[in-house]
Parts: structure tokens; sequence; C-alpha cells
């Protein structure tokens, strides 16, 4: 069983943001803006890629309650999912990072690509 299903199962304590009988959020435990919170479905997916229509339908208005009840909805946030070993995907269970509550910058995904701008 993976770590996120643990918590979903309530076997591992995590700080919830916003619950409902699909979906969970919580803050992440290393977070790379004031605001970092993982969005996941309670149902084990293993990635982007696996993710039913479904499911994605009912998770958009979650995701969108989930800025709301943070206040990040007029102000923006950013969402990332990490697809695979080479999107850096850490944990095989579908995850969204919301994250927010400052300026953020995209950051450069590869040392050469500052050298060709």
């Amino acid at each position: 069983m993976c770590i996120f299903c643990k918590i979903v199962n309530r076997e591992i304590p995590s700080n919830i943001v916003l619950e409902d009988d699909n979906f969970m959020a919580f803050h992440d435990l290393y977070p790379i803006a004031p605001i970092h919170i993982l969005i996941i479905p309670k149902e084990h997916v293993d990635c982007f890629q696996d993710v039913t229509s479904e499911i994605m339908g009912k998770m958009t208005p979650f995701i969108q309650e989930v800025a709301r009840v943070l206040n990040l909805d007029k102000s923006g946030y950013r969402l990332i999912t990490n697809n695979g070993e080479d999107g850096g995907q850490e944990i095989k269970h579908l995850h969204f990072h919301l994250v927010g509550g400052a300026k953020l910058k995209f950051p450069s995904l590869h040392e050469d690509n500052k050298k060709s701008i």
C-alpha cells in the first residue's frame, strides 16, 4: 500500500485542508511555496496517464474548492502533476500539487535552456 493510501486510511496522520467521499487535500510535508497542498483521489490511481475522465471530472471542482478555501482562487496558484519517472513522479499515486501564497516564478527545467535563450 502506498503512502497516500495509508493517509486516506488514517494509518498516517496528515494536516487535511478539505476532504469528501472521493478526494483528499492536505499540506505537503516539504513545501516549495507559502501554501503547498497535495490533492489526491482516495481511490488508488498510479498516475495521470491512468486516470479516467470520470475521476478527473469530479476532481476538477474539488481542486477549485480547495483553491477557494485557501483564498487562492482570485490571486492565483499553480497546479502541478508529475507523471512517470522522467516527469519527476516520486509517489505512484496520482496527486496534484497546488502551490500559491506568493508571486511564483517558473523555474528552468534544464540548465542548458538558460544558455540557449
